[in-house]
């Protein structure tokens, strides 16, 4: 299928060739037959991507202090590697989709096939998107005007939240597309609207749809015009849709208010608010989110759990619905806001004069028949079978900044990529050379020239995956943690028949840090302490749920139990974990395990949250025999008490390319699994012992 991609690197729209994808669990699949080019919105991302690097570490502060703390902590190369290969992501295009259902996923009732929908879909053919993100299209609109569904929402969730009543005077500042959908949805709910905007063209519009126009460029005094048509009172509310860099608009707005006056900002504008202008009048001030409530709230959009309408009446999905009725009944005239209509292949007309047109909407016409296939072939090399080729299924950050150079370093024959949506990983291929794309990663699974499966999709896919790939007699890899239950754990050790390998992405083994300290220290009982400064991660993040990431201890903490085992020489006999907080059986964020082994070693996991970031992300400290080692980061290792060895530095290197380069090895030329199978389920087991011990407050031993 073709889908409008840009590249954050240089700015570039392209229509590029996509694995249409799947639907899935309580989502549906969408032929995409109109899309809306939000230009504003669109002609920011196209703008910042054409900006040079000096410009976009302007635009985002906070990012460029968050790449300094990297190099102090990682390293000049891997934060430089890191940013470049973020900036070469490609971003796609468009949320404003309007389509027919071809297909309905597991757990969908609302809709059926045939059904017409609108969606926050992106501008490609096919689009996959979950229920609550869905709308039925009212019969007596048309594509085209349903098209208008999500941008419209926008402007509603703003009018929400500035909560006007009949015969109040509410300004819109900025009159580009948004804004005049809001405007024009003011007048409907009984309003006095005052619409500001520097383009003639525009005021002109507005006026025609009942709004009162003021143009600063032909000579109007904002402030003074809304006191005047106010009678000296001010405005009852004031909505932002406009952008500037500027504090301008913030202080006319506060200027143009009444006493205890309600501004609301939909826009991106400068806020520097001055104190005194919203003092005198006790303004109230807020900040719309997008579509309304639900907006990226896992739970609602991914999940397809919806908010009781008697607590929340107005979701995103109840906005967009109210948009559609509104359009419906004629209370909303959208058709006079279309500007041009442009068949896909000629997106170009938009985007190469996006930042120059006059246009105020813009509609991409979608062709009646389109490829739907899930895979897209990129290059026509051959692979023998049972040769070594590699299938990938996933394509988030591990795939693309740690696992694909490290493959790509051991000459490694990738094959096919899976990813959901198609993008990224089509990005990725086309960088790597990977013959193939896809959606479904069952053809990875189904190809006879694919021996290894890497699999690094999220947590709770992994257990299936491996048991599938091993059922379908693969090689597996899979990025940590195996599983997440016990009974997913059982599954994965029936189905491994030893025939094929199975190995788990813990790397840290393999580091030469690691590798060295095992080395002087031999097999000898010794107390290892591992120290995690984890980081925050906000708790709406997948890894917090236990069902989908397992959280932070099965999800992450599992690197360092696999470290100590490997050092100690043997495997965990017992576990027993203490946790900070008022619910700590909730919140595993900063935590720590006591290890009991069976060669008598001892260890000790600090997985810490709340450490500063400027600090060592990780540190191992190992005493044997009166000898001490210290591993600071991955990047130095300083021994005490050994002969002939101090200390050993590199560039960061936690082993994910030692590890690759003997996976592929094995591949290619047999030999012993890299982690011996045992270990990977001591590992996998003691994990989940953590968690059971936090529960009973007692000492748990592993069976």
């Amino acid at each position: 299928m073709k889908q409008i991609i840009q590249s954050f690197k240089t700015g570039e729209t392209i229509l590029e060739d996509i694995p249409a994808p799947q639907v899935a669990r309580g989502s549906v699949l969408i032929q995409t037959t109109r899309s809306l080019v939000s230009l504003g919105t669109e002609r920011m991302l196209v703008e910042f991507g054409k900006s040079n690097l000096i410009s976009k570490a302007r635009q985002q502060p906070d990012k460029v202090k968050q790449v300094l703390d990297k190099i102090k902590t990682e390293g000049l190369m891997p934060t430089l590697e890191a940013v470049f290969n973020k900036l070469g992501e490609p971003l796609p295009l468009g949320y404003c989709n309007v389509g027919k259902v071809i297909a309905v996923g597991e757990g969908v009732s609302e809709f059926n096939v045939g059904d017409r929908v609108a969606s926050n879909g992106q501008h490609a053919e096919y689009v996959n998107i979950p229920k609550n993100l869905v709308a039925h299209i009212p019969e007596n609109v048309s594509d085209e005007e349903a098209a208008f569904t999500v941008v419209g929402s926008i402007g509603l969730q703003g009018i929400r939240l500035c909560d006007p009543t009949l015969g109040e005077t509410i300004v819109v500042v900025g009159l580009g597309l948004i804004g005049l959908l809001t405007a024009e949805l003011l007048v409907a709910n009984g309003c006095r609207v005052i619409g500001v905007d520097l383009d003639a063209k525009k005021i002109e519009l507005a006026q025609a749809k009942g709004i009162i126009g003021i143009n600063p460029r032909a000579g109007d005094d904002v402030v003074k015009s809304v006191l005047g048509i106010t009678n000296g009172i001010g405005a009852d509310g004031v909505i932002i849709t406009a952008s500037a860099k500027n504090n301008e608009i913030i202080s006319q707005a506060a200027q143009m208010s009444r006493k205890r006056g309600r501004i609301v900002l939909v826009g991106v504008i400068g806020l520097d608010i001055s104190r005194a202008e919203f003092y005198e009048k006790e303004l109230s001030f807020q900040v719309s989110c997008s579509y309304g409530p639900g907006r990226y709230d896992e739970d609602y959009e991914r999940k397809g759990i919806d908010y009781p309408l008697s607590f929340v009446r107005w979701t995103e999905k109840r906005n967009f619905e109210a948009v559609l009725n509104a359009i419906s009944t004629g209370k909303l005239e959208v058709k006079s806001l279309i500007t041009e209509r442009v068949a896909l292949t000629d997106f170009k007309d938009i985007y190469d004069n996006i930042s120059g047109q006059g246009s105020i909407a813009s509609i991409l016409e979608y062709p009646l028949e389109s490829d739907s296939s899930n895979t897209v072939v990129l290059n026509s090399n051959s692979f023998v079978n049972g040769k070594g080729g590699i299938g990938i299924i996933g394509s988030g950050n591990f795939t693309k900044m740690t696992m694909l150079p490290a493959l790509k370093a051991a000459n490694a024959d990738l094959i096919s990529i899976a990813s959901a949506g198609g993008v990224s990983g089509t990005a990725m291929a086309k960088k790597y050379g990977i013959a193939k794309s896809t959606t479904n990663y069952n053809e990875i699974f189904d190809d006879p020239s694919v021996d290894l499966v890497l699999i690094t999709t999220r947590h709770n896919q992994h257990a299936q995956m491996v048991v599938e790939g091993l059922n379908k007699g693969k090689h597996i890899f899979v990025e940590k943690p195996l599983a997440l239950t016990d009974a997913e754990l059982s599954t994965i050790v029936e189905a491994y028949k030893g025939s094929k390998t199975l190995t788990v992405g813990f790397n840290r083994r393999f580091s030469p840090h690691i590798q060295k300290i095992k080395k002087l220290v031999g097999n000898s009982p010794m107390n290892v302490i591992a120290t995690m400064n984890a980081g925050h991660i906000p708790a709406n993040v997948w890894i917090h749920d236990m069902k989908v990431g397992g959280g932070r201890i099965i999800g992450e903490a599992c690197h360092f139990i696999d470290l100590i085992t490997f050092l100690t020489g043997s495997k965990v006999k017992a576990v027993c974990m203490n946790a900070m907080g008022p619910n700590p059986q909730e919140n595993t964020d900063n935590a720590s395990i006591l290890l009991e082994y069976e060669n008598g070693s001892t260890g000790v996991i600090n997985y810490f949250s709340n450490g500063s970031k400027a600090y060592s992300k990780e540190r191992i400290e190992v005493y044997s025999q009166e000898r001490t080692a210290i591993m600071d980061n991955f990047r130095v290792t300083t021994g005490y008490g050994f002969k002939g060895f101090s200390k050993l530095k590199t560039g960061l290197d936690k082993g994910h390319k030692e590890q690759f380069k003997l996976l592929i090895d094995v591949l290619k030329d047999g030999g012993k699994p890299l982690i011996p199978i045992d270990e990977i389920i001591n590992t996998t087991k003691a994990s989940f012992a953590a968690i059971e011990s936090l529960k009973t407050k007692s000492w748990v031993t592993i069976i």
